[in-house]
């Protein structure tokens, strides 16, 4: 009998060790419910809400996924992503930024990765891991999600981020997403446009750019970014970061996107003047959110009310700290505004 239960006893804790490994790899690992939002700790807040399932999942940097039924309470972190550890990305990729956008009635994951076993410049000292925006689907807005026919969207030699998705007037979808700074010295905004089921990228006619896509604008462009030089000057800032695309009332194109003012982290606005991605892009004179607030995007309550979301930013003792917020905009006119905080 002896014998016999220390059996059954060991058979337990394996089962035991055995579940919690499938509770650690699983999509569906929910370590905490009920969370107040103001407790959450995400970079790049991005919110989906879906219709079907009267449900708002929230991503962004680390990849994983957060719900909730009334934007109050969330349930999270889950893993949702599958990739694959022969690819490019390597088996345990970065994610920074990620997006989740429904289309043609599929869902799809812009986020960056990064292979940081994987070198691919050094510039200024500045030695370049390989990153790239890449995208991913799903059947489902909770996933898991999975990369699709293309291995690569932009190209290996330079480093891209903050991929988002934009279907534009001639009814084709693009990737808009920034070329990082570190290598160019200057970031950019920049297009390319997508296969029609999203699962790789076009090349743009008679491009010339290293991405090949469009150049949309240069950090270089905007008033209200600033930085000082190694000599003191003051220069404009070289980050490009988080474009997320939308049209006003007035059916104009705009993207809000973030940068620097010194050390706050600041969020802008650039309209296009064709109406279009062609541009040109023309960027506003002032941030159009409070400093130390950016990389937002924009969605719709199930009750109606148009939100922005955002992360609050703060150094704490070198360390950044960052936390979901939600704000009313205004996008009945010709511009974006911004109404007030938003506190579920």
């Amino acid at each position: 009998m002896k014998k016999t239960l220390l059996v059954i006893i060991a058979m337990l804790t394996i089962s035991a060790i055995s579940a919690t490994a499938q509770n650690r790899n699983g999509r569906r690992n929910i370590i905490r419910k009920n969370v107040p939002v103001d407790s959450i700790r995400l970079s790049d807040p991005f919110v989906l809400a879906d219709e079907k399932t009267k449900t708002y999942y929230m991503t962004g940097t680390g990849g994983m996924m957060w719900d909730s039924k009334d934007l109050k309470h969330w349930n999270g972190p889950y893993k949702v992503t599958e990739t694959d550890p022969n690819s490019w990305m390597g088996p345990n990729p970065m994610i920074w930024a990620a997006e989740l956008h429904q289309y043609k009635g599929k869902y799809y994951y812009f986020a960056t990765f990064t292979n940081r076993a994987v070198k691919i410049d050094t510039v200024f000292n500045n030695v370049i891991e390989r990153r790239a925006s890449h995208v991913l689907v799903s059947d489902k807005p909770n996933g898991p999600y999975r990369p699709m026919q293309d291995e690569t969207y932009l190209p290996d030699s330079i480093p891209t981020l903050d991929g988002t998705f934009w279907v534009d007037t001639d009814g084709k979808p693009y990737m808009i997403f920034c070329y990082e700074w570190l290598q160019n010295n200057d970031g950019t905004m920049e297009m390319i446009q997508l296969k029609d089921d999203l699962s790789g990228s076009l090349p743009y006619p008679n491009s010339t750019e290293k991405s090949g896509g469009k150049l949309m604008f240069r950090a270089s462009d905007s008033p209200w970014s600033k930085e000082k030089n190694d000599k003191g000057e003051i220069v404009p800032n070289k980050v490009t970061d988080g474009p997320f695309l939308f049209r006003t009332g007035t059916g104009r194109l705009g993207m809000i996107w973030t940068s620097w003012i010194y050390k706050d982290y600041t969020q802008g606005v650039a309209y296009s003047e064709s109406g279009t991605l062609e541009g040109p892009w023309v960027q506003e004179k002032e941030p159009i959110t409070p400093r130390n607030y950016g990389h937002g995007m924009l969605f719709r309550t199930f009750d109606g009310k148009l939100l922005m979301s955002v992360h609050s930013h703060k150094d704490v003792r070198g360390a950044y700290l960052r936390r979901p917020c939600f704000f009313e905009v205004d996008l009945s006119g010709d511009k974006l505004k911004i109404v007030k905080e938003y506190k579920p």
